[in-house]
């Protein structure tokens, strides 16, 4: 399996944006409430996985009509339904995996969202969240950033400070430099083309890019 796709019940910015994501093949998983935006782009999940207390009565009924699978868990569990979705995910072994709707709404929601982008077994995935308008991934080698010019990129070191930091076609660039998670060093980047290019030699970088808005 090549690609994953998993909707959260998070917020979309902009749901005209989500199908410039997806492609044909695509396995799609929904976590609980983020079924909400797979049946708002007419799309019929593959699994569905959670708890259900975030997925309505009339999209509940329609995914039983249609046949789609339900994984069904207590209320009463350790981890969130996302959680239970990537856990379901990477015994699929996909090569990459991008996560839907995953930002916005409650912020311990979003916060704890982000954490799970630093668990060890993902470090070998393309692994990343994207709302059309924004994506957030880890570079823990190397990573390419692909936008346009004018797009914000912001380097967040996670967990700790981040060593022998490297970027080309950033605005403002690094050469060789520590960011550390006390300091904003890294926050408000530019990119200067359609490809920007950050190393770091140890530690975990988080690397938000925010497309620029077109009019």
């Amino acid at each position: 399996m090549q690609r994953i796709i998993i909707f959260a019940n998070g917020d979309l910015p902009d749901i005209k944006k989500i199908p410039t994501i997806l492609q044909d093949g695509d396995h799609i998983i929904c976590a609980d409430g983020g079924t909400r935006h797979a049946l708002a782009l007419d799309l019929k999940p593959d699994l569905v996985i959670g708890d259900m207390d975030s997925t309505g009565e009339a999209d509940l009924q329609k995914l039983q009509t249609d046949g789609v699978s339900i994984e069904l868990f207590p209320q009463d569990k350790n981890e969130t339904d996302l959680e239970l979705a990537i856990q379901h995910a990477l015994k699929l072994k996909a090569k990459e995996i991008i996560i839907i709707a995953a930002l916005g709404g409650r912020l311990d929601q979003t916060l704890a969202n982000i954490s799970l982008l630093s668990d060890p077994r993902l470090a070998t995935l393309n692994f990343k969240f994207d709302d059309g308008v924004d994506e957030i991934f880890f570079c823990r080698d190397q990573a390419q950033v692909h936008g346009s010019s004018g797009d914000v990129v912001s380097l967040i070191p996670w967990q700790g400070p981040v060593t022998g930091v490297r970027t080309k076609s950033l605005k403002w660039p690094l050469d060789n430099e520590t960011l550390y998670p006390e300091k904003t060093r890294g926050i408000s980047n530019e990119m200067l083309g359609d490809i920007a290019r950050v190393k770091v030699e140890s530690g975990n970088l988080l690397i938000v890019h925010t497309r620029k808005l077109k009019m």
